[in-house]
């Protein structure tokens, strides 16, 4: 913070004895805080906000998945929903033994079966 109220003084003085552009020093200080600023708004819109509108999509299709539903996991296992054990895990049957599994909500990464909503 020291440095930059040097700087500030340094690039007034040289500006004062001339009568031109004496406020030189603080407007290219806030175009680049205005640079900044937009440089923040752009990251967020390009990168953050569709991070989150698209965790918010996998969200509400995971608590949307019921008995009998059609899934692929994210380890890419292909079963159909049997039983909800908690609110955190199913029980599913996979492969033509009807194998059951025991997988956690957040494994959930494909829901095949459409809802009417």
């Amino acid at each position: 913070m020291r440095n930059l109220f040097n700087l500030l003084d340094a690039s007034a003085a040289t500006t004062s004895g001339t009568g031109e552009g004496s406020g030189g020093g603080w407007a290219s200080i806030l175009i680049m805080i205005v640079y900044i600023i937009g440089f923040a708004a752009l990251i967020y819109f390009i990168l953050i906000r569709p991070q989150r509108k698209k965790t918010k999509e996998e969200q509400k299709m995971r608590d949307s998945v019921q008995v009998g539903d059609e899934i692929i996991t994210i380890g890419g296992l292909y079963g159909r929903i049997v039983s909800k054990k908690d609110d955190d895990s199913f029980i599913m049957e996979s492969g033509a033994d009807k194998n059951k599994i025991r997988i956690a909500k957040w494994s959930i990464q494909t829901n095949l079966t459409l809802h009417d909503e």
